[in-house]
Order: structure tokens, then C-alpha cells, then sequence
């Protein structure tokens, strides 16, 4: 492991930790991104749909306890109008009421519904996929050729789901060094791709070097 990846790790280690304390007793587990700084920055959705893609996450979690009560276990991810739905729910009929509910929220473009239908997982197999997206995460701040910021991903039953706005070639790229993560058993891109004409319209101009005063 190299000294970036480890500093990695342990940075993101930390944070998960402390989500995890106060998520501890919720069986929905709502994804997102921070509005604002940093974030904002990479993130190569505009301001506006990130507050719309917080703004899903948060009604769709909501409306997926009211249909299902605490008997299913279900985190919900949102990109650019994409949602992602992950997690454990005991009956077929749960699965599609999941999806039914956030199809019909406002603003919402697509569903992925990658619910696996069976027994709840331990913590045990949670805090394993979290610890996977850590490792992944770290892996493409290894890689210097990707802008990990610009990635978001998804760990469940070992399936890391890769989520943003990312050209042909990141997207293949993204997915060769998520392949490569110990414990990685499927890759599943749920990208939106875009043109590189696109990515370069969307990096910020390097800044022109100030001109000369004159000689007197």
C-alpha cells in the first residue's frame, strides 16, 4: 500500500466511523454530497442539482420508511437526477414499492433499483462494504489520472457501484482500478458519460499570466 493510499484510508476511515455512530440505528441510510466548497468545486454538477439531488435523497428516504417500516434496510443515492437504490428488503413486492415511491418524486429521471430481495445483512457485511468504499476511494486518489472528487461510490454486498459525470475514458479507467481493490466482487458503472469537449468546457481556464508593465 502506498503512503498516499494509507493516508487515504485512514482520513476516510474516520469519517465513516463517525457517520456510522450516528447512523447506527437507522435502517435507511440516505446518501449525498455536501453543498458548498470543496465539493461544489469537483463536482461537475451545477449548484442547482446537487441541492435537487440532496432534496431527492432526502424524500425518497422518507417515503420509502413510510411504505416499508424498518423491515428492510435501504440507502438511497442520487446523481444528476439518477437514483440509486441499494441495500436488503425481505419480499419482491418491498423491492418494487421501493422503487414505485421514488420514480414518483419530483425531479427524478431514472431509477436503478439494485435491491437484493432476502435476509438483512450483519454489521459485520455492512462495515465490510463500507470499509471497501474507503479502499476504492483511496485507490482513485492513487490514480492521477482520474479526479476522484468527481466520482461518487456505492459499496453493497460487495458490488461497487460507480456513479458521475466521467468520459468514455475515466469511466473505463474508474472501473479497471475499482476492479483491481481487494474484496471487489462486481463493478456496476452508473455513469453519465459526457464528451471530452464537455469535461474541457467544464475544468477551470488556467489563468493567463499577467501582462508586462511597460518601460517608461
Amino acid at each position: 500500500m502506498s503512503k498516499t493510499t494509507g493516508r487515504a484510508l485512514r482520513a476516510v476511515a474516520l469519517g465513516l466511523a463517525a457517520a456510522g455512530a450516528l447512523s447506527a440505528c437507522a435502517p435507511l441510510l440516505v446518501g449525498g454530497a455536501l453543498v458548498g466548497g470543496a465539493m461544489v468545486a469537483t463536482d461537475r454538477r451545477t449548484s442547482g442539482t446537487i441541492v435537487e439531488d440532496e432534496t431527492i435523497e432526502l424524500k425518497a428516504g422518507s417515503r420509502i420508511r413510510e411504505a416499508l417500516g424498518d423491515r428492510a434496510n435501504v440507502s438511497v443515492t442520487s446523481f444528476n437526477r439518477v437514483v440509486l437504490l441499494t441495500g436488503d428488503v425481505p419480499e419482491g413486492a418491498d423491492k418494487a414499492a421501493a422503487e414505485q415511491v421514488v420514480s414518483k418524486i419530483e425531479n427524478v429521471q431514472s431509477v436503478v433499483n439494485e435491491l437484493v430481495v432476502g435476509l438483512a445483512r450483519s454489521v459485520v457485511s455492512r462495515s465490510r462494504d463500507a470499509f471497501l468504499t474507503t479502499k476504492v476511494k483511496a485507490s482513485f486518489i492513487d490514480a492521477r489520472d482520474l479526479f476522484s472528487n468527481s466520482i461518487k461510490v456505492v459499496t453493497s454486498h460487495q458490488t461497487v457501484y460507480l456513479m458521475g459525470r466521467v468520459t468514455e475514458r475515466e469511466a473505463n479507467r474508474a472501473a479497471d482500478v475499482a476492479r483491481g481493490v481487494d474484496g471487489a466482487q462486481k463493478i456496476v458503472k452508473v455513469f453519465e458519460v459526457i464528451s471530452e469537449a464537455e469535461l474541457a468546457n467544464h475544468l477551470p481556464k488556467a489563468s493567463a499570466p499577467p501582462a508586462s508593465s511597460p518601460r517608461p
